[in-house]
C-alpha cells in the first residue's frame, strides 16, 4: 500500500475542503483552488483530515493512490500558506522592475521583455536583480517561474541570465583556458 497515500492531510484552522464527488474545492486566506481527481478514488473530510482510499491495488489505482493525496496536501498548504519561487537575474545590464501589473526585465537584447502577470500570481522586485513568484497553486507557481527562467536562460561560461535562487551553474573554462600541448 502506498505510505503516502496513507497519510491524512490535516487541514489547518481557517481552511475548508468540500468534496463533490471527485471534485475538491479548498478556500483559505490566500484564495481558493478546485480540482477534479479520478472517481475510482474515494476522498473523504472527516473533522479536520482528508483521506484517500483505493478500491483495490491495481496499478493504475496504486499510482493515483499517493498523486491525489499529495495533490490534495499542495493545495491545502498553497491556500494556507502560499508557495514561492525566487530568480536572481546576473549580467551587466541586467535588471528586472514591476510595473503596474507588468514585470519589465532588461536581459541583454534590443527590447524589453515584458510578462503580464496571470490570475493568482504576483511578482515582487525587492531589487533590480531578483524576482519573487508567488502565489496558491504550487504547479502555477513553478510553471510561470519556469518561463521567466526560459526567458534568458543562465550560461555555462560567465553565468549571465536569470536562475534560481538555489541552483548551481556548473561553470565551463573559456578557449582560452585549454592547456597547450
Amino acid at each position: 500500500m502506498s505510505r503516502i497515500g496513507r497519510k491524512p492531510v490535516e487541514i489547518p484552522a481557517g481552511v475548508t475542503v468540500d468534496v463533490d464527488g471527485s471534485t475538491v474545492t479548498v478556500k483559505g486566506p490566500k484564495g481558493t483552488l478546485t480540482q477534479t481527481f479520478k472517481s475510482v478514488l474515494d476522498i473523504k473530510v472527516e473533522g479536520a483530515v482528508v483521506t484517500v482510499t483505493r478500491p483495490n491495488d491495481e496499478k493504475e489505482n496504486r499510482a493515483l493512490h499517493g498523486l491525489t493525496r499529495t495533490l490534495i496536501a499542495n493545495m491545502v498548504e498553497g491556500v494556507s500558506k502560499g508557495y514561492t519561487k525566487e530568480l536572481e537575474v546576473n549580467g551587466v545590464g541586467y535588471r528586472v522592475a514591476k510595473q503596474g501589473k507588468d514585470l519589465v526585465m532588461n536581459l541583454g537584447f534590443s527590447h524589453q521583455v515584458i510578462m503580464a502577470e496571470p490570475d493568482g500570481i504576483t511578482f515582487e522586485t525587492p531589487n533590480p536583480n531578483k524576482i519573487i513568484v508567488s502565489g496558491a497553486d504550487k504547479q502555477q507557481v513553478g510553471q510561470i517561474a519556469a518561463e521567466i527562467r526560459g526567458k534568458r536562460p543562465p550560461e555555462p561560461y560567465k553565468g549571465k541570465g536569470i536562475k534560481y535562487t538555489d541552483e548551481q551553474i556548473r561553470r565551463k573554462e573559456g578557449k582560452a583556458g585549454k592547456g597547450k600541448k
